[in-house]
């Protein structure tokens, strides 16, 4: 069972957990600016509009969690602010996150569509980082399998499980490295990369969600499964409208 502390000095503790994410934003803060340069839009400005986004992101991922929970953080409400211990919703924070974006980049004049493109990959990347963090925390598994069975099966939590941490890390890298290569293509409108973003990860997210013991339920359906599917149809519905506008006009529409 791995340490989920990387190491403690007196009061001061550091999680595993902590340092993934943080990784994996810079990491994703780091690929946005290098893009927000090559499209020679001002990277200072993208750089604020990142660390307002990692802020409220991570506030929206706990809110979110805790919404879903709030029969145990209403009797605890000092474990709110217990953030390494683990409990952030990626929905949260991609809906808070993703908001708070688009609102930036329209103060700095940066259109929202154009915002949401160049984050898109950035997003997948530190999606794909911070899974592990799972890993050192022993959350986020899947059900108890037989390793003869499943080769690839890890011990968690005192038996072979399914490690869908895993499974979404390897899915978020795939995405990343599709939505690279489809955003150097010619493509015409704007808003193409994110709405692949948003197709591609709601998909897996679907098909992992299922393998999870430990999913957010809205009743006696898994959250992240529902608004997955509502997150692909209105993707696909946006993909496919704003395409036959472009056909219908006869030219090249770059949606800003």
């Amino acid at each position: 069972m791995p340490d989920p502390v990387l190491f403690s000095w007196g009061p001061v503790t550091i999680r595993w957990y902590g340092v993934l994410i943080v990784i994996g934003m810079a990491l994703g803060v780091f690929l946005a600016c290098i893009e927000a340069k090559r499209r020679e839009l001002n990277a200072d400005h993208y750089f604020n509009m990142c660390l307002m986004v990692l802020v409220f992101g991570v506030l929206g991922a706990r809110a979110y969690y805790i919404l879903f929970n709030w029969g145990y953080y209403g009797a605890n409400p000092i474990k709110m602010l217990a953030f390494p211990e683990g409990g952030l919703a990626i929905h949260g924070g991609l809906i808070v996150g993703g908001a708070v974006f688009v609102l930036s980049g329209l103060y700095y004049r940066i259109g929202g569509w154009v915002s949401l493109d160049i984050a898109a990959p950035s997003a997948a990347l530190a999606q794909a980082i911070g899974r592990w963090g799972n890993f050192f925390n022993q959350e986020a598994y899947g059900y108890i399998v037989d390793p003869e069975k499943i080769r690839w099966a890890m011990y968690i939590d005192g038996a072979y499980r399914h490690p869908t941490f895993l499974y979404e890390s390897i899915w978020d890298l795939l995405v990343f490295l599709f939505l690279l290569w489809y955003r150097r293509r010619r493509y015409p409108v704007s808003g193409d990369v994110f709405l692949m973003y948003a197709t591609l990860y709601s998909a897996g997210r679907i098909v992992i969600e299922g393998f999870r013991t430990d999913s957010l339920m809205l009743g006696s359906w898994r959250a992240a499964q529902v608004l997955s599917a509502v997150v692909i149809v209105v993707s696909v519905a946006a993909l496919l409208i704003r395409r036959r506008g472009k056909n219908q006009g006869g030219k090249i529409i770059n949606v800003r």
